[in-house]
């Protein structure tokens, strides 16, 4: 069972963070703790995708560090199961699973999680991570627990892309910021070098770029060394 009035909350709030400015892991692990409240589990984790390994993006149980080394290690576990696949994974009594996830089973029960689930976090056909949930009591997860966690896990999904596109978008803002800065001063430079020369504009940047070449330097810092007057062309 989940808590319909709590979930209905936790979507709203975190629908009116998106748009806004945030730290990606402190939203993420504000929200995979409404993920526990919502579900009634223990614990629950984001574990984003890192060059082929998982790693997890937020500690919302503790020592959460042993359970990572499964991932790490390329150990098999219900986590790395759901990211290869794509698809959900129940289990209800981890006991009965050691055989099938011995390491991760072993570092379980020293943690006292007796159950998880993963839900995979999809981006169109790519899998970026996994949504994981954990109960110190074996649980049944119904198809409901399932549902509310995969809404769960595309939101946590919508903060990790929206971030990245946060982090382009500022890059791009850079890069256009010192293009200006760099066509303002180039243009300065330009001017001095036409004046100190009775040259056209056209013949005082050619003279700028031969500088710059011959000096294995950018056009930007030949300019910048005309107008402090460090450098005459």
């Amino acid at each position: 069972m989940h808590d319909q009035p709590l979930l209905v909350w936790t979507l709203s709030r975190f629908a009116a963070i998106l748009p806004e400015r945030y730290d990606l892991e402190n939203t993420l692990t504000e929200l995979t703790e409404s993920v526990s409240a919502v579900l009634g589990v223990f614990g629950s984790a984001v574990s984003m995708a890192n060059d082929g390994w998982l790693r997890y993006a937020t500690r919302a149980i503790q020592a959460s560090g042993e359970l990572e080394r499964n991932h790490k290690q390329l150990q098999p576990c219900p986590c790395r199961d759901a990211f290869d696949t794509g698809e959900a994974v129940r289990v209800t009594d981890l006991r009965e699973e050691s055989a099938r996830w011995p390491e991760f089973s072993a570092s379980a029960a020293r943690l006292s999680l007796a159950s998880v689930a993963v839900v995979p976090m999809r981006l169109a056909s790519q899998i970026i991570g996994t949504l994981n949930l954990y109960s110190t009591e074996p649980r049944k997860w119904s198809d409901r627990d399932i549902a509310v966690a995969g809404v769960l896990a595309n939101m946590a999904t919508g903060y990790v892309v929206n971030a990245s596109k946060l982090g382009q978008k500022e890059q791009l803002s850079e890069q256009l910021r010192e293009a200006l800065l760099s066509q303002a001063v180039i243009e300065q430079a330009r001017g001095i070098t036409a004046n100190r020369h009775s040259v056209t504009a056209k013949q005082a940047y050619q003279l700028m770029r031969w500088r710059a070449r011959n000096n294995n330097a950018s056009l930007r810092i030949v300019a910048e060394g005309i107008v402090a007057g460090k450098l005459h062309v």
